[in-house]
């Protein structure tokens, strides 16, 4: 059995397996979005946080 969420940024549809764990960043098929899962119970997931590059400063 999979869960179903929302894509936040272009509301597909899409299917999580099971074993989905807390913080866990998934691309969304659509659009590419980055998701990460900010919960597990109930299910939600919002933008990844962008991360800046380090140019060893």
């Amino acid at each position: 059995m999979s869960h179903s969420v929302e894509c936040i940024e272009c509301g597909a549809s899409l299917s999580l397996p099971d074993n989905v764990m807390q913080g866990e960043i998934l691309p969304c098929s659509d659009c590419g979005a980055e998701l990460e899962v900010i919960s597990l119970n109930p299910l939600t997931v919002d933008l990844a946080p962008m991360e800046m590059e380090d140019w060893g400063e």
